[in-house]
């Protein structure tokens, strides 16, 4: 995918990943998510990050968000993850997130 097929919205976002297969809804605590499937913790850093799409607000920067394509490195399964991300988001969380990028071979969302 290349920047120019990227969604222009964090809706047409979640919906590309889910049409690929993203199923499950993802819940960032800290600095990973814990497998909706099968409870495995996982750290974002540690590779289990697929799709990046970030999003500033048209007005405001606290309408930035972000939206990550994940999968759980020990069953697969896969899954959509929603933050706030910028001056809104949680700081312990954006100092995470602030730092993924996406794998190699896919371009970034806007940002």
């Amino acid at each position: 995918m290349t920047a120019a097929d990227a969604p222009d919205t964090v809706t047409e976002a979640v919906a590309l990943l889910r049409s690929e297969g993203y199923t499950d809804d993802v819940e960032l605590t800290g600095g990973g998510f814990t497998c909706p499937a099968c409870g495995a913790p996982h750290h974002l850093e540690q590779g289990v990050v697929d799709r990046v799409y970030r999003f500033e607000g048209p007005s405001d920067p606290g309408d930035e968000a972000i939206v990550i394509g994940v999968h759980c490195a020990s069953c697969g399964r896969r899954g959509v993850l929603v933050s706030a991300f910028g001056p809104e988001a949680d700081p312990a969380v954006f100092a995470h997130l602030v730092n993924l990028t996406p794998p190699p071979g896919v371009e970034p969302g806007p940002a």
